[in-house]
């Protein structure tokens, strides 16, 4: 009523109680009347957590190992950690950020970042045997953590509780054990065996059979050879075959293109004559005055010159012209008059 309200926390949680910006109130499992428009409330949970973790890392021989673990912490500094995370209640009690998220991948990643080095320096098998190697790393790592000090945490305690490979890989490292016993097996029954038997004869049966087997691999080895070198006599000629295929169809198309080109070219050169010739003929037979005439834009300085070639060819006929200077400039120069 008129915004006071009140709040209870249980004894496990740490509780600030914030009034216009500054601790009104702290301590364990407050209860308590606060006036809700300017109050902000924090409930850290102090008592231990158990943090199970996995995560891959890549060993010295470029294999995956899946590390998988818990980690026990408590909050030791509240103060501290309301400093970096945001544990802020409502009047319910509920938390508005879930903040304890990224308090526990905050963990996670300092776990793994302790780890890494490590994991990077030995082999897929070292590091399926060293969990133990690896829980101490992550322990050393946790407590010595600038970031872990920050966030006001104390590590209780680290259990690594496997460290496997991937399930290809487990089966191979599987069998490469099944094989070698086998072998151990295979060689106590030759021992046995062969135990009764004479030593002369043995080394003699060794020797022969030994020097079989190296006839054998030589032989072997001359096969594979010839087998390679014809392969790679067959491989050269087939690439050369490609490569002159390849050359010889470029060739064809650049002959169809000049081909094609200078059909282009006779042809459209055979349709501008055509125009030309079909454009000109009309004015073959038409005499020189006709096509004067025929003039869309008479031009008087031509026409003037027309009339003077015309006086000129019958110059025998005309007794006396006079042309006047000013005659001349009105027609070549119509612009003066105006």
């Amino acid at each position: 009523m008129f915004g006071i309200k009140h709040i209870k926390f249980d004894s496990m949680t740490y509780v600030l109680h914030y009034e216009n910006g500054k601790i009104r109130k702290e301590g364990w499992g407050l209860s308590f009347f606060y006036f809700a428009p300017n109050s902000s409330i924090v409930a850290i949970p102090m008592g231990s957590n158990d943090l199970p973790f996995i995560y891959q890392e890549t060993t010295k021989d470029y294999q995956t190992v899946m590390i998988q673990g818990q980690i026990s912490h408590k909050v030791s500094d509240p103060n501290a950690l309301v400093s970096v995370l945001d544990f802020t209640v409502n009047g319910q009690g509920q938390y508005k950020r879930n903040d304890s998220e990224k308090l526990n991948q905050r963990i996670i990643n300092e776990a793994q970042t302790a780890t890494s080095t490590f994991i990077h320096e030995i082999t897929l098998k070292e590091a399926i045997r060293s969990g133990k190697a690896i829980e101490n790393h992550i322990t050393q790592g946790l407590q010595t953590s600038s970031a872990i000090g920050l966030l006001g945490v104390e590590i209780l305690g680290v259990n690594v509780l496997s460290v496997s490979a991937t399930p290809e890989m487990a089966r191979a490292l599987e069998t490469e054990t099944r094989e070698k016993l086998q072998q151990e097996a295979d060689q106590a029954v030759y021992e046995r065996r062969n135990f009764a038997i004479e030593q002369e004869r043995k080394i003699r049966e060794s020797e022969l059979n030994t020097e079989i087997a190296v006839e054998e691999k030589q032989k072997q080895i001359t096969e594979k050879k010839m087998e390679s070198q014809v392969l790679k006599v067959k491989n050269d000629r087939q690439l050369r075959e490609m490569k002159l295929a390849a050359d010889i169809a470029v060739e064809n198309q650049r002959a169809q293109l000049i081909e094609q080109q200078s059909t282009n070219d006779r042809k459209e050169a055979e349709a501008k004559g055509f125009v030309i010739e079909t454009t000109l003929k009309p004015y073959r037979e038409m005499d020189w005055k006709v096509l004067t005439a025929l003039n869309d834009s008479p031009n008087p300085a031509l026409n003037l010159s027309l009339a003077f070639r015309e006086l000129a060819g019958n110059a025998d006929k005309i007794g006396n012209l006079n042309i006047s200077p000013d005659l001349l400039t009105a027609i070549l120069h119509p612009q003066h008059e105006a």
